[in-house]
């Protein structure tokens, strides 16, 4: 199993909300993982969770809680879906949401800021 999909279990471990739409995602994927498709979704609900709406993003808080560990943990193949297919795909400024980049923890926060400088 590769880190990035032990990631995505783990993820799934902590915030048992996402079994479902890890279920789902499989289902769509032939029976595979992929985390990267995996975190649009992980990422769609969490925005919609910070604005108090979706289904299954309740818990935005204990994601980023989760993906701060994992962030600085120096595993580079996590790193790469944390920054590409979450921190990447967040809201830009003016958009619904977009609030959220503040809540990012300190490790977070740094790698989003390298990718995307303006916001």
């Amino acid at each position: 199993m590769s880190r990035s999909v032990h990631f995505v279990n783990e993820l799934v471990l902590r915030v048992p909300e996402f079994e479902e739409m890890l279920a789902i995602h499989v289902d769509d994927q032939n029976g595979e993982v992929l985390p990267h498709v995996f975190f649009w979704d992980v990422t769609v609900e969490m925005v919609d969770g910070y604005l108090g709406k979706g289904e299954y993003g309740a818990n935005w808080r204990e994601v980023l809680e989760f993906m701060e560990e994992c962030a600085g943990l120096g595993v580079a193949e996590v790193d790469e879906v944390i920054v590409t297919s979450f921190l990447g795909n967040l809201p830009f400024p003016g958009s619904p949401g977009y609030g959220i980049v503040e809540e990012l923890s300190p490790t977070l926060a740094v790698k989003f800021s390298r990718i995307r400088p303006d916001g």
